[in-house]
């Protein structure tokens, strides 16, 4: 594992986290190991139950982590975007962003195995997918009341209706590694939402 000159190498969870976290993502919960991570790793599946008793634990650290790391991205797309449009823009690039490093969103790949995860990774992927619609949701009211945006119905359910539609376009990019494809998707999804220049009143 590479890491940048005068960088204090990473710590055995760090590893042991960056590790399951890919094979997560390009294989699924069920698709690796715990001899999968220690042999990659160099180290013994002692010194890995050392860290992780089982791998209920581990995924449940994973879940935990990339929720953590994605709501911190969120928030700074609520910092940063110049407005509703824009942060919906910014949302559907941190999937692409995914896709072009060949991997799945990680609770995208867990939520295709839900029944089969352990209940804490079940709350995990679920608590996930409620936090990225609720803050899709304050997002598309937000525009609505800037009037950029312009949705039927209510924002829960457009914001469902992205969610879905990101994850979804995922799943097919995973087939064909198009990733442009799946920039291009999603550029014509949230176009339904935005209001052009032109349509905004004076």
């Amino acid at each position: 594992m590479r890491t940048e000159p005068g960088a204090r190498p990473a710590g055995t969870t760090t590893r042991i986290l960056d590790v399951a976290e890919r094979l997560v993502q390009t294989r699924g919960h069920n698709g690796f190991s715990y001899a999968d991570v220690a042999t990659e790793l160099g180290i013994t599946r002692a010194a890995l139950h050392y860290h992780y008793p089982g791998k209920a634990e581990l995924g449940e650290a994973l879940v935990a982590r990339y929720a953590d790391r994605f709501a911190a991205a969120l928030a700074e797309l609520d910092v940063e975007a110049s407005g509703a449009p824009a942060a919906l823009e910014g949302y559907a690039e941190l999937y692409a962003e995914v896709l072009s490093r060949q991997r799945m969103c990680l609770c995208g790949m867990l939520a295709a195995e839900y029944m089969t995860l352990p209940p804490a990774m079940q709350r995990g992927v679920t608590a996930f997918f409620e936090h990225n619609a609720e803050w899709l949701r304050s997002v598309l009211e937000r525009g609505r009341r800037e009037g950029t945006l312009a949705f039927s119905g209510s924002a829960a359910d457009s914001a469902a209706m992205v969610l879905g539609g990101l994850e979804g376009a995922m799943l097919i990019t995973r087939m064909n590694g198009d990733v442009a494809g799946f920039r291009a998707a999603a550029a014509r999804l949230l176009a339904g939402l935005s209001i052009s220049a032109d349509q905004i009143p004076a």
